[in-house]
């Protein structure tokens, strides 16, 4: 009877307050579940946060008894590519490889580690201290559509975990779910190796109808147009992990880069040599008489000036084969930039990146290296047969030449050193004078004072220029020859930018100074305003700091002690938008180094980077970048895949991340929880193992699988 009125009392007077309270705690538990409070994500702000906000910009708590970040195990420790000389053991030629079986076998991922989240490398309108115009860009030369493209009709589960503020593994929102493709294996063209291919450097359509390859037009970029490649590169047969850094300077696995032909090439030269299961490359060179080490302590005793790793941080290695003369120097504290076209010389850059060493794809020939200006503290030539005189003759009045010593000069900081070892330097022959009348002719037009000009014990000649840091000697001249640019032509991007055909000034500023930077390590924190050369907006000391302090924070703690990284065996990263250069700048004391990447279509920061003593490129992701497939071992992004996808497919990216990315290592994406679920989406159909932490950041892990393949990473 009770019970019965209690019924009726409930259900005739209580209903509807029953009903709201009930409807609130569900309610209330489904807010919890899936949309946790921004408060309750302690390391994490919004994109621009960083590139905007002021100093009163909360640090990340550092608990006192927190342990310190991992410290590398491997014998040298290089930071950005700077390595010490501690001894290894040595490897055996013909050693049985670390990894054994087919393309299908797989490394292991340990080492929980993390990344920090990352703020967007472009700052907004509103950020800048003044209005930035919108770059000039240039047009991508038009090309012709790449064959291999997938279909969009399957969609395959791969690995997933989640995990929430705690490291539990939990759910998330219910999506509408992305369209996936079909994947299938690239379809190149003939002479070109499906295993390296590179759309941007390997249109084969494109390149044949090109009515002249005079100034190397056949080495510069040809993109294939819609639709954009969507294919997968297959692996090399065999092939395995690399060897791990810093063994790798000196030896690499023969099946992951199997081409020979420059141990033939150059087997005079020391350059490489095979050795049972090994490429073993000894440190000689065509220059090098007496190996590497000795060539750059032969420069030092010549220019003691030149203080490697001090006062010299940045260097670019034209026509650099396989990257010895950078790679020594990274013991020296120095970041070297080599850099080679993909011809006839086999694979020379992809040998450079398989040892661990910086290296990239280009050419001087018609365009702009993608570099900004006054750039690199110094610039080294060895034999690297770039013709500085081309399109014109000093000595004959042709029409005036000298557009890639010019393109040269663009890049070169002022006050910076041009090392040029080749045979006209001290060779007679009547070709090598003539050579020697030219560049004497040229260099002395362009300002560059003649600092030394000498010959090792091996009678191998080299000059060294200096480039001037006052405009005093160009309003000297009796010849205005070449012409001084007009300060308008600065604003010209180096992106698909034809080579110019004027001098700039060394400096613009009102003093007329252009003071060189602090000292390394001192650079990497500068303090002071920096403006672009390529655009009119300035970043203030304020942001450069938070930023600064922000990837400092972040890396240390959670991209170093959260996410599922060996940080051990990552050798280089790619910042795929990396904004003032924090994230590389925090990662500096690890034997790791970072190529910065600075998108075409976001604010110019690279200049910054330089200045920081780091490297880096400018690039746009809905292209290929300029490199080998399977050249890295993380990349990473940061708030850029919304804007990046209104320009072109997901699938793109994917897909070009995949071909960049070596199969066991990573990628780390921060977003938006959407973009993430729908990046996450698409790699899983590759069969990556994928995790979500703090629904901020995706880390996955590349597999061995390849489309016809059964194995894949588990």
């Amino acid at each position: 009877m009770a019970i019965s009125s209690i019924l009726s009392f409930v259900s005739d007077r209580k209903r509807p307050i029953v009903a709201a309270v009930t409807l609130f705690i569900v309610l209330s538990s489904l807010f919890l579940l899936f949309s946790p409070a921004p408060s309750a994500l302690p390391f994490f702000s919004s994109p621009s946060s960083h590139l905007s906000s002021s100093s009163s910009q909360a640090s990340i708590p550092v608990s006192s008894d927190a342990p310190p970040p991992e410290t590398p195990t491997s014998a040298a420790s290089a930071s950005n590519g700077v390595s010490s000389s501690t001894a290894v053991d040595p490897i055996s030629a013909d050693a049985p490889p670390p990894v054994t079986g087919t393309a299908t076998a797989s490394d292991t991922v340990g080492n929980n580690t993390a990344d920090p989240p990352r703020p967007d490398a472009a700052a907004a309108a509103g950020d800048a201290e003044v209005d930035m115009p919108q770059p000039d860009h240039g047009t991508p030369p038009a090309a012709t559509a790449a064959s291999g493209s997938a279909g969009h009709n399957e969609t395959t589960a791969g690995v997933s975990g989640e995990r929430d503020g705690e490291g539990r593994r939990g759910g998330g929102a219910v999506e509408e779910p992305l369209e996936l493709p079909s994947w299938e294996l690239c379809e190149v063209g003939k002479k070109v190796e499906a295993a390296d291919y590179i759309p941007c450097l390997d249109n084969v359509k494109a390149i044949k109808a090109l009515q002249s390859f005079r100034h190397m037009e056949h080495r510069e970029r040809h993109c294939p147009t819609e639709p954009r490649p969507r294919c997968l590169v297959p692996l090399p047969e065999r092939y395995r992990s690399p060897v791990p850094w810093p063994r790798s300077r000196d030896m690499i696995w023969y099946n992951n880069v199997p081409h020979p032909k420059l141990v033939e090439y150059k087997k005079d030269q020391n350059w490489v040599r095979k050795s049972g299961n090994y490429f073993v490359f000894p440190g000689g060179g065509t220059q090098f008489k007496n190996g590497v080490t000795a060539y750059i302590r032969f420069i030092e005793q010549i220019l003691p000036n030149i203080q490697w790793g001090i006062h010299t941080r940045t260097v670019l290695d034209v026509g650099c084969g396989v990257a010895s003369f950078g790679g020594y120097l990274l013991d020296r504290n120095v970041i070297t930039m080599s850099f080679a076209p993909k011809d006839e010389h086999e694979s020379q850059i992809q040998f450079a990146l398989e040892r661990g060493i910086p290296a990239f794809l280009a050419v001087i020939g018609t365009q702009k290296l993608p570099f900004p200006d006054n750039s690199f503290d110094v610039i080294h030539c060895a034999r690297c047969r770039v013709h500085w005189y081309a399109d014109g003759n000093i000595k004959t009045n042709e029409s005036y030449g000298g557009k890639p010593l010019l393109e040269l000069n663009r890049v070169l900081r002022p006050g910076g050193y041009y090392i040029w070892s080749a045979t006209p330097v001290y060779r007679k022959d009547p070709r090598d004078v003539d050579d020697w009348n030219v560049m004497v002719a040229l260099t002395k037009s362009i300002c560059w004072r003649t600092v030394v000009r000498s010959r090792d014990n091996n009678k191998i000649g080299v000059v060294i220029y200096q480039k001037p840091t006052s405009n005093s000697c160009y309003l000297k001249r009796k010849n205005n020859e070449p012409p001084l640019c007009y300060e308008s032509d600065r604003s010209r991007f180096p992106w698909y930018t034809p080579l110019d055909s004027c001098l700039f000034p060394a400096v613009s500023n009102s003093d007329g100074v252009n003071s060189w930077p602090s000292s390394w390590p001192e650079r990497l924190n500068m303090k002071h305003l920096t403006t672009s050369n390529n655009s009119s907006i300035l970043f203030s000391q304020e942001k450069f700091d938070s930023d600064t302090n922000h990837w400092k924070d972040l890396v240390s703690e959670v991209y170093l002690k959260e996410f599922v990284v060996n940080w051990s065996s990552v050798r280089n990263v790619m910042d795929m938008n990396a904004g003032f250069g924090g994230f590389a700048a925090s990662l500096i004391h690890r034997p790791l180094w970072v190529m910065n990447v600075v998108p075409v279509d976001q604010s110019d920061t690279l200049p910054i980077i330089f200045n920081r003593g780091l490297i880096g490129v400018y690039h746009d992701w809905c292209e290929s970048f300029n490199t080998y497939p399977r050249t890295y071992d993380l990349l990473h992004m940061s708030y850029q895949l919304g804007a990046l996808t209104t320009r072109c497919h997901i699938i793109v990216v994917a897909a070009e991340i995949d071909r960049i990315l070596r199969p066991g290592r990573w990628f780390v994406l921060q977003d938006t929880i959407e973009a993430i679920r729908k990046m996450e989406s698409v790699l899983r159909s590759l069969h990556y193992k994928t995790t979500i932490v703090k629904q901020q950041f995706l880390v996955a892990a590349k597999g061995f699988w390849r489309p016809g393949s059964t194995g894949s990473q588990s």
